[in-house]
């Protein structure tokens, strides 16, 4: 029996050839993730593969370090916090990630780049995608000489009501 982790085993496979033996198959997670990461600029190294593996693997979310490095410890994946910290920073560089300000000790990084706007449940410390409602901002002020607005991220934080007893 092997003590590789699934994930491991993944990484450590060579992609299977297409049928005309060219090149890697398509449709192979892994290949495309190796893809996905040159084509960002990257070199697919075992670490930003494991990573990515783990960060894209499940969809759309949203994570802070700390949550990426306790995944990765429990899928054995040998990295260490600065290691997860430089990544989240270089996947965020090249637009593959999107890093939120939302909470002033921690920053969350989003798998979905494209501009949307989020709910922050603050007592769970919890993102959630807010869903598509026509949001508009009006009157933004004109950018300082020299710069121009890049986006704007709109963060509604909610909290539970105060239940009010009754006596």
């Amino acid at each position: 029996m092997s003590d590789l982790t699934p994930l491991q085993a993944v990484l450590n496979a060579r992609s299977p050839l297409s049928a005309d033996g060219s090149g890697p198959r398509r449709g192979c997670p892994l290949s495309d993730l190796r893809d996905r990461l040159r084509r960002a600029g990257l070199r697919p190294t075992r670490q930003r593969l494991s990573l990515g593996w783990l960060l894209f693997g499940r969809g759309d979310r949203h994570l802070t370090a700390e949550m990426l490095y306790d995944e990765a410890m429990r899928a054995k994946v040998p990295v260490s916090l600065a290691t997860v910290y430089n990544t989240l920073h270089q996947f965020t560089e090249v637009g593959l990630l999107r890093q939120l300000a939302l909470d002033g000790s921690k920053a969350y990084f989003d798998t979905n780049p494209s501009e949307h706007h989020h709910f922050f449940l603050e007592e769970e410390g919890e993102v959630l995608d807010m869903p598509e409602c026509g949001i508009s901002v009006d009157s933004l002020p004109d950018a300082p000489e020299g710069m121009e607005i890049a986006g704007v991220e709109v963060i509604v934080r909610l909290r539970r009501r105060a239940v009010s007893g009754r006596g």
